[in-house]
């Protein structure tokens, strides 16, 4: 019975394997037909178009390789920054919507509810008609000091660190996970390592470039695009709210009795919250932290529709002016997907960590 189920299995991959071969070989032979053969050596010719926000050098004159670096670069740093920033509100939210006030609690309840049930294109959308809307940079609003929104996008102040700063920095980190990982001994080089940091910083002080108004336009500082502050609007805003339901039900589900004999001790609620009620929710809130991640990440790729500049958008291009669309879509399947699994990865790492039994 054994051999035989083995041999229907084997029979069954055969004939699938056979189907594939055979229309990915005429696939090829049409598209060679066409004078369009497959291949990836059209990632070294000219793109010959340009790129309005690209964080590194380009120029038409580059190949089609490095405006897909820039659009790689583009996705990364918006889903880095949107991972951050949702997971930080989402907390607040969902702590929120816990508090003894009724009004915060309904507060955040009614922002979290309208978020959740706009569709996130809708909102991107929303989001990107409002940006330009805005008054322009004479008028610009200014929420926090030195920060401007106008329909120029938003400008912040930004501090140039030299590499001695990043270098010390980076340090200071690695020895901090590792403390965190390996025990009390590596406190100690943790805590020499963010001595050295301040005293990097200290000794030579980072420069603050503060943004100014100059004609009809700021110059210095940092500024994001108007597609770009709306993208990571909409992606922090839509993510918050789901991981404010995670942080909810995570807390909800840590026993009653846990707080009851905090209280007891003497702890108050913040202290109860911080130390007693969220180590255990966590456990319960990285598989779904993760998972939103992985989501934000993937849906990232909603920029191509207000024209921001990331993988999806620069890989269209390409395949519109090579007619390579198999190989650039080849591309951005395994661009997506290995982004996809590196998070997860990491989440899953840290998760097995927080399930690590004390001692």
């Amino acid at each position: 019975m054994r051999l035989r189920s083995a041999a229907l299995q084997g029979l069954g991959l055969g004939l699938a394997a056979a189907v594939l071969w055979w229309l990915a070989r005429n696939t090829a032979l049409t598209l060679e037909q066409n004078g369009i053969p497959l291949g990836f050596a059209f990632l070294r010719q000219p793109a010959n178009f340009d790129i309005g926000d690209s964080p590194m050098a380009y120029s038409p004159a580059d190949s089609f390789l490095r405006a897909i670096g820039v659009g790689l670069v583009n996705t990364l740093r918006v889903s880095v920054v949107g991972w951050g920033l949702s997971i930080v509100m989402g907390f607040g939210l969902g702590i929120l919507r816990l508090a003894d006030n009724p009004a915060v609690r309904g507060i955040a309840r009614g922002v979290v509810e309208v978020v959740r049930n706009v569709p996130l294109l809708l909102l991107l959308l929303f989001l990107a008609a409002t940006m330009h809307a805005l008054p322009p940079a004479r008028a610009a609003l200014e929420p926090l000091p030195n920060v401007f929104i106008s329909g120029r996008g938003l400008v912040m102040p930004s501090l140039g660190l030299g590499a001695v700063h990043w270098l010390a920095g980076i340090v200071s980190i690695a020895t901090l996970a590792l403390a965190a990982r390996r025990g009390a001994r590596w406190w100690y080089v943790a805590v020499a390592s963010g001595l050295a940091f301040a005293v990097a910083l200290a000794a030579s002080p980072p420069a603050t470039d503060i943004p100014r108004l100059q004609g009809f336009n700021f110059i210095g500082g940092i500024t994001l695009s108007p597609e770009l502050t709306a993208l990571i609007a909409a992606l922090t805003l839509h993510h918050a709210a789901h991981i404010s339901e995670v942080v909810r039900g995570a807390i909800l589900g840590v026993p009653s009795r846990q707080r009851d004999a905090a209280f007891a001790l003497g702890l108050s609620r913040g202290q109860t919250l911080r130390f007693v009620v969220v180590p255990q929710a966590l456990r319960a809130m990285v598989p779904l932290l993760a998972a939103n991640c992985v989501s934000l990440t993937k849906n990232s790729s909603l920029a191509v529709a207000i024209g921001f500049p990331d993988l999806v958008s620069i890989l269209n291009t390409t395949a519109n002016q090579t007619g390579h669309a198999i190989e650039t879509m080849l591309i951005m399947i395994a661009v997506y997907l290995t982004l996809s699994l590196a998070v997860a990865a990491g989440m899953n790492a840290y998760n097995r960590r927080v399930l690590r039994p004390a001692g």
